[in-house]
């Protein structure tokens, strides 16, 4: 006979000893008294910033956003002047940050990818400079990156006023990188112009069509259709035709010299220069880390299997290696493409116009520093969750579908 509890001389067990050794019980009760603590730590920081304000006799709200901003901005991808609101201010500064956050994580990934490649090169000078090139980016802080290529290279580059000697010297050329920025021809799109654009769209949907279409050939009968071929002339081909049709409808405005500065032609900023090369450079080598760590998951088998076959290095590792690494590349990498998408901040130690310093220039003009900086949080959290969700997306396209 099992043994009775003296304290329960009938031997049943109790019921709030059930209910308290309960793991769903405790799981829901956890999450209550988790959801209690935040709601309770909201509501005192809420009810602070209130009592706060009403004592220094301030309002919070977001209509100074309608307010004249009253200050300009170097680099604009919409029209902006001083005029405008405070609202449009941060639209420019929203679109800056998303201009050098997207071209540096294309950036960094192609970097990323060709140096993590090299560190496991057969060939000693490439795989140790590599090598270096990793240790010695991912030991810098990255504000001292953007620092060396501001101050350290870009600054040093010839003055517009040393430029005019070269233009005169070399009166074809059409590009000039000084202290002040890359100078280039500004496209001046004609009538018409708009249908080839359209052609373009039509063409990549095309070439997406028949990607899939060579996918689900490829795998109903072993044979794959010539993909790469046929995508470039879908895509490069209609929109070529149509600008031949229309007569050319492009031209464009060259830079030349003025009194003081370069006139017409469109310049790219050493502030942006700065921090783009800064931001990929910088992030491509943890990327290069992580791809030399997936390439390194994948079972050497998998490689001597392709060699087997008769596949060279270069095409085991593009049609072997990779496609199953990519299973173990893509969730760190949205790490770091986060991390590149906040870094961006750093832009105002540069005097880049991102989000953070545009915002900056508002609340010292307007006093909202909690509205300000209730925006930054709000953006950069919409901005890191899209991208999250972007790449859970494509993670689950890659991700090995069993049968």
């Amino acid at each position: 006979m099992a043994a009775t509890d003296a304290h329960n001389p009938g031997g049943t067990e109790r019921p709030s000893v059930s209910l308290i050794y309960n793991p769903a019980l405790r799981s829901v009760l956890y999450q209550v008294v988790t959801l209690a603590i935040i709601v309770w730590a909201v509501y005192f920081a809420a009810t602070n910033v209130i009592q706060n304000l009403a004592r220094a006799n301030m309002t919070a709200g977001f209509g100074f956003l309608n307010s004249r901003a009253g200050f300009d901005i170097a680099q604009t991808l919409i029209a902006y002047t001083p005029d405008d609101t405070f609202f449009r201010a941060l639209e420019v500064g929203l679109l800056n940050t998303l201009l050098v956050s997207f071209w540096g994580i294309i950036t960094a990934t192609i970097v990323g990818l060709l140096v993590g490649i090299g560190r496991l090169s057969n060939n000693w000078l490439i795989a140790r400079l590599c090598t270096a090139y990793v240790e010695l980016f991912r030991n810098l802080p990255p504000l001292l990156v953007i620092f060396f290529w501001y101050l350290g290279v870009l600054a040093l580059l010839p003055t517009v006023r040393e430029l005019f000697q070269t233009i005169k010297d070399n009166p074809d050329k059409i590009f000039f990188l000084s202290n002040r920025g890359l100078y280039m021809p500004a496209p001046v799109f004609g009538e018409g112009f708009s249908f080839v654009v359209y052609a373009l769209i039509a063409g990549i949907v095309a070439a997406i069509a028949f990607a899939i279409y060579a996918g689900k050939r490829q795998l109903a009968t072993g044979h794959r259709p010539p993909v790469l071929p046929v995508n470039i002339a879908l895509i490069v081909l209609p929109p070529l035709l149509v600008f031949l049709a229309l007569g050319m409808p492009l031209s464009f405005d060259y830079a030349i010299p003025g009194n003081f500065n370069m006139r017409g032609g469109m310049s790219i900023g050493p502030e942006f220069i700065a921090l783009y090369l800064s931001l990929s450079l910088y992030t491509a080598s943890f990327i290069a880390e992580i791809v030399r760590g997936g390439i390194r998951g994948i079972s050497r088998g998998q490689t001597e299997a392709a060699f087997a076959l008769g596949l060279r290095s270069g095409h085991a590792t593009r049609l072997v290696v990779l496609p199953q690494a990519m299973r173990i590349i893509i969730p760190p990498l949205t790490s770091q493409y986060l991390n590149l998408i906040k870094n961006s901040s750093l832009a105002v130690a540069v005097g880049y116009a991102d989000l953070v310093a545009v915002g900056g220039t508002i609340l010292n003009q307007s006093g909202r520093s909690i509205e300000i900086i209730a925006i930054w949080m709000l953006i950069y959290v919409s901005i890191s969750l899209t991208t999250s969700l972007f790449m859970n997306w494509f993670n689950a396209k890659m991700a090995l579908v069993e049968r």
